[in-house]
């Protein structure tokens, strides 16, 4: 593993470790001048604006699954920050440097989804969503923490492929959803709690770097180190 000399201990010479993380130990230390907000020029950050129907990774043993390689030609170790569930779009930060995987992955930077509601739904529901609703997590309970909710009037993100499938005789509400802590399939598990099932949900914001509304899925931008720093992604 170039930056090594040895079989690190932490990814075992893979590059990334068990939980998808870009191995920090094998990832070329910047010079003392060069760390945040500084970043040397080796990292590498992108953005892509993750399309329905791919799993937010590069393998897969599951023959005929959709892959973010398919998408973009990415460098050598870059690493997807995180995750989109397959049926979620919107934006995918990707890097090779593992001191910004662990940073947005240690709920320190908020994220927003804006997610499309079956039903027209009501204020106590949406109060119940910010106050902190009981979801299923690995077998109990959990009480998600307040979060910022609010309706949305002006959605204009290119139809779905497939579309959604709406209910023949109920109404659809689009809401915006901003918080810092990400359970496995949180926002969806939130939104039915409330009685108000997912139809469609994109990631819209992580920290100050928004996607928008113009975009297409499968789009792909390099970020600079300025645009990173600017954003608020890095650690202080």
């Amino acid at each position: 593993m170039a930056g090594c000399g040895y079989v690190c201990p932490q990814c075992e010479g893979r590059g990334f470790t068990d939980n998808g993380v870009a191995c920090d130990w094998c990832m070329p230390e910047p010079a003392a001048e060069n760390k945040a907000p500084g970043v040397d020029e080796r990292f590498l950050f992108y953005a892509l604006h993750k399309p329905y129907g791919y799993l937010s990774q590069f393998v897969c043993d599951i023959k005929k699954k959709k892959l973010l390689g398919e998408l973009y030609t990415f460098p050598e170790r870059i690493m997807p920050v995180g995750r989109l569930d397959e049926d979620s779009e919107g934006l995918l930060l990707l890097s090779n440097y593992g001191l910004f995987h662990k940073h947005l992955l240690a709920h320190e930077v908020e994220k927003e989804y804006w997610i499309l509601v079956e039903g027209e739904i009501t204020d106590e529901a949406i109060e119940l969503l910010r106050n902190g609703i009981g979801i299923s997590y690995h077998y109990n309970i959990y009480q998600t923490k307040p979060c910022v909710v609010n309706r949305l009037t002006e959605v204009h993100f290119a139809e779905r492929t497939p579309r959604v499938r709406y209910h023949k005789y109920k109404g659809h509400t689009w809401l915006s959803i901003a918080l810092k802590e990400g359970k496995f399939r949180q926002v969806r598990k939130m939104a039915a709690a409330a009685g108000y099932p997912v139809l469609r949900l994109i990631r819209k914001r992580v920290g100050g770097l928004e996607l928008s509304q113009e975009s297409l899925p499968g789009a792909v931008i390099q970020l600079s180190v300025q645009q990173v720093v600017a954003a608020q992604l890095l650690p202080v």
